[in-house]
């Protein structure tokens, strides 16, 4: 029998948090956030979502804990690159870059109840904590030179063809400025990762096709203090998978 196929084939998420996530509490196990967006967090019953009200457009307010290493993740997915590729895009700012480290782009493993962030650079090291595949975009003020760089990792290990430690974005990073980052998976398993409109690199067969993937936007602290990221928007977008079973 062939497989039955709808009209709709693509699946997409687009959140401009327009009011539907005012002061929700996300949970270590899972928050509805808004529409299809979910949201989880270390120490959670101290992490806060809100509304801001004093910028236009919708703009989602998240403070951490003030504990070191404290998270939260909002995310949407899952996708698998094989049913046509995957592609998520944020906009975002940190209230203080100094102290708190963002992920933006795609991690195969997502813990529900302590999540961790899928890369970390230190110094000038890369650490690829996910043990599937990841590929997106890291910023670590515990790096030696403050940057956005490239995350392509599975199993732990740096992706063969990416460029060690993060390929360096040589973008401005500073406090409580927009950016955009952008990362596209094909449905060859080819990994595309930008920052602010700029390609920063591209890596063939970046992960296994069948992989399934979280489009995830995560914050964590890098001091005992709490930090604030604001979201503007967060799209994601996949596949449909039309098998009969």
């Amino acid at each position: 029998m062939a497989n039955i196929q709808g009209s709709f084939g693509r699946i997409r998420v687009f959140e401009d948090f327009l009011g539907s996530c005012v002061n929700q509490t996300p949970t270590t196990t899972f928050t509805n956030l808004a529409g299809s967006l979910g949201a989880i967090s270390v120490s959670s019953a101290n992490t806060t979502l809100a509304g801001t009200v004093d910028e236009p457009g919708g703009v989602l307010s998240i403070t951490t804990h003030t504990d070191d290493d404290d998270n939260c993740a909002i995310f949407a997915g899952v996708f698998k690159p094989a049913d046509g590729g995957c592609v998520m895009e944020a906009r975002f700012k940190v209230a203080d870059v100094t102290t708190a480290s963002v992920y933006c782009g795609f991690s195969e493993t997502l813990a529900v109840t302590t999540p961790v962030m899928p890369a970390e650079y230190a110094t000038a090291t890369m650490d690829y904590n996910g043990s599937g595949s990841i590929i997106g975009a890291i910023f670590d003020p515990d790096a030696t030179t403050d940057d956005w760089r490239t995350a392509f990792g599975d199993a732990g290990a740096i992706v063969s063809g990416a460029t060690s430690g993060g390929k360096r974005a040589y973008q401005t990073v500073t406090n409580d400025y927009w950016q955009i980052v952008r990362v596209e998976i094909g449905a060859d398993g080819d990994g595309y990762v930008y920052v602010n409109g700029k390609l920063i690199e591209k890596v063939a067969n970046a992960c296994t096709t069948t992989d399934i993937q979280h489009a995830v936007l995560m914050v964590e602290n890098r001091s005992g203090a709490s930090n604030v990221l604001e979201v503007d928007y967060f799209y994601a977008e996949g596949g449909r998978d039309w098998t009969d079973s």
